[in-house]
């Protein structure tokens, strides 16, 4: 008896089988589909062409006996077929455009979120405008007053960073009740440290100052503390503030934020020129126009939170437990903050030692390169607001994540290299803009090419960091900073030693900060890496509990 093999005609196969051979087909390339229908029989041919000549035979030849059924199965194959072609299609198209769709994307937010920088140094540019035409003395007292105000507030700077990260994460959990409850949270923490800064500057702000300034300038101090006690009275609304526009920043909006800050700013100048100039309050007049100012860009910020659905009055009392996840995302911040503080002063210092011509260079170099490298904050910012939601999210993609970190360090390069060039050609076309002696020109032109050096890596590091804070790598943050702010001081004592001058300084700057790209860089591209594990229990600090 001759044994056959039954033959299986393809009628046999259920329509998940035909799905599953196809998209073993589809998968190889994008197929070009064409449908043919004999006439003189029933079957329905499907050809798939694919770059490599392959014939899905699986699926080239349906048998049935009704026409009726044959025209049925051809039009819901058909149908099928013509799906996932359309979503190869769209899925090509997505991967080919999307680094530009992307690009497009961070410039519509880190373009407004950049004013949100500038903001602040031009309200102590008109400061200093206004009152470097009413008096020398309270112009000299504006210096440590300013200081004074603005410095102390990096030491706040965690509650930016945590409530941007905090906000961002819950957002990407698409729970809105863990939003409003993490910003009544850090709204209260920042109420509270508002009222700290008060009273600290009530009690101690002459004796800050003086220890600043020297005992010898009696008449600078008492103008400096003018200036500082009325300025100390929008503490609570300036931390305030930060939360409600940090939160806005982590909801991805940056146009909030740079509206109130735009107000506050015209209200500054109007403010100063009819204090100062038309009714001569001189520098208190400056003062109380920067106070105003600042109370009703925090107003205009918690208004903006409310019109996005959120309560920014409701305050409540952090649990333990939360206050614990706070200070470990602000311990981080605050050592990696207070590392670059103290290498930045440790350049001024060690520039002072080298003359009176050395360090007027030193300042003006130092004051164009901090201008420009605020362009670079927005980067950080784009990272800290987007990247949770792809890290941490509901709908988790970590190839989505590793794109967005490719154009940010894009976008950071090209800025960056844009920044250096505009930046260099400033002092090294107009240095007599800064000062008209010779020596210190010489002395500034010296340094053009560690500057330029300096500020073209900026942006890009500032993306890198600020995608390590979205993934909550902070020890590795933190420590990394710790660590190259010890090897930089080693190297700028060697060669300041060395009898290297104000070049010294500024080559030990640029490798501060080409450090700073390397080891981002290089932790962010690790295998083991958040932007490549599945597993980011090392990286989580815990989700905070729901009162």
């Amino acid at each position: 008896m001759n044994l056959r093999a039954p033959i299986h005609h393809p009628h046999h196969l259920n329509p998940p089988t035909l799905n599953r051979r196809f998209n073993r087909v589809s998968t190889l390339s994008t197929p070009i589909l064409r449908f043919s229908k004999q006439k003189n029989n029933t079957n329905l041919i499907f050809n798939c062409i694919s770059p490599s000549n392959e014939v899905a035979e699986s699926i080239a030849r349906i048998s049935s006996t009704e026409e009726g059924n044959d025209e049925i199965l051809a039009a819901v194959e058909k149908t099928q077929l013509s799906e996932e072609v359309s979503e190869i299609n769209i899925d090509e198209l997505s991967e080919n455009d999307s680094l530009w769709i992307q690009m497009v994307e961070i410039a519509k937010f880190s373009g407004p979120a950049a004013g949100l920088w500038i903001c602040a140094p031009l309200m102590s540019l008109i400061d200093t405008a206004v009152i470097g035409q009413c008096s020398s003395i309270e112009l000299a007292a504006l210096g440590p007053g300013t200081v004074f105000c603005d410095y102390t507030s990096y030491v706040f700077m965690f509650l930016s960073i945590a409530t941007s990260n905090l906000v961002a994460t819950s957002l990407a959990r698409k729970d809105k009740n863990e939003v409003q409850h993490q910003i009544s949270n850090l709204l209260c923490v920042g109420l509270a440290c508002g009222f700290l800064m008060l009273f600290f500057t009530r009690c101690f702000g002459s004796w800050g100052l003086t220890a600043f300034t020297g005992a010898n300038n009696p008449e600078i101090i008492a103008a400096a503390n003018t200036y500082v006690q009325i300025r100390g009275l929008a503490w609570p609304a300036v931390l305030i503030g930060w939360v409600a526009q940090s939160a806005s920043l982590g909801m991805k909006d940056s146009w909030g934020p740079l509206k109130a800050l735009v107000a506050a700013s015209a209200i500054n100048g109007i403010g100063d020129i009819v204090l100062c100039r038309f009714l001569g309050y001189g520098i208190a007049g400056a003062a109380w126009a920067t106070m105003v100012s600042q109370v009703v860009a925090a107003y205009m910020m918690i208004e903006a939170l409310n019109n996005k659905g959120y309560n920014g009055y409701a305050f409540s009392l952090p649990s333990p437990d939360q206050l614990l996840e706070i200070f470990m995302l602000a311990a981080p911040v605050f050592v990696t903050m207070m590392s670059k503080v103290m290498f930045y002063s440790l350049l001024v210092y060690f520039a002072t030692s080298k003359g009176t011509k050395t360090l007027a260079a030193h300042q003006v170099m130092m004051q164009v390169y901090c201008v420009f490298t605020v362009f670079g904050e927005p980067l950080s910012q784009t990272a800290q607001s987007f990247m949770p939601e792809l890290i941490y999210g509901v709908n988790r993609n970590l190839p989505k994540a590793r794109a967005l970190l490719k154009s940010l360090v894009m976008i950071g390069v090209i800025s960056g290299l844009i920044l250096g060039s505009i930046g260099v050609s400033i002092p090294w076309l107009f240095p007599r803009m800064f000062s008209p002696d010779p020596q210190v020109i010489q002395e500034m032109h010296k340094v053009l090419i560690p500057y330029f050096l300096a500020l073209c890596i900026t942006p890009a590091t500032h993306s890198l960091e600020g995608s390590l804070m979205a993934g909550r790598d902070l020890k590795f943050i933190s420590m990394s900073m710790s660590a190259i702010f010890v090897l930089g001081s080693l190297i700028l004592l060697f060669l300041s030693n060395s009898g290297y001058g104000i070049a010294g300084c500024w080559f030990t700057l640029v490798a501060f900060q080409w450090s700073r790209f390397s080891v981002a860089l290089r932790r962010l591209t690790l295998p083991s890496g958040f932007l490549y594990s599945e597993d980011l229990s090392h990286y989580q600090t815990g989700k905070l509990k729901s009162v």
